[in-house]
């Protein structure tokens, strides 16, 4: 199953994508996940920490995870 990961319309990198999604703790894990070939973007091994990522973009982890880059509005405020 693809999960969506609303990250509004701000430009956003694999890096921060992997913290958003709550898939690691910190920067380092996230470095470190993707320079071992642990992390797919749209279909191919990802080796750019950096890599700018954009809405549509689908993400995947070894063990299965995996999500798509939306914007969604956020829902009005309840009363």
């Amino acid at each position: 199953m693809v999960d969506p990961l609303n990250v509004g319309d701000r430009a956003i990198n694999l890096t921060q994508v992997l913290k958003l999604a709550n898939w690691v703790m910190h920067g380092g894990e996230a470095k470190a996940l993707i320079s071992e070939g642990m992390v797919r973007v749209n279909g191919e091994v990802e080796l750019r920490k950096r890599r700018k990522m954009a809405l549509g973009d689908r993400v995947e982890m070894e063990d299965g995870r995996s999500l798509i880059l939306v914007n969604e509005p956020s829902p009005p405020p309840s009363s």
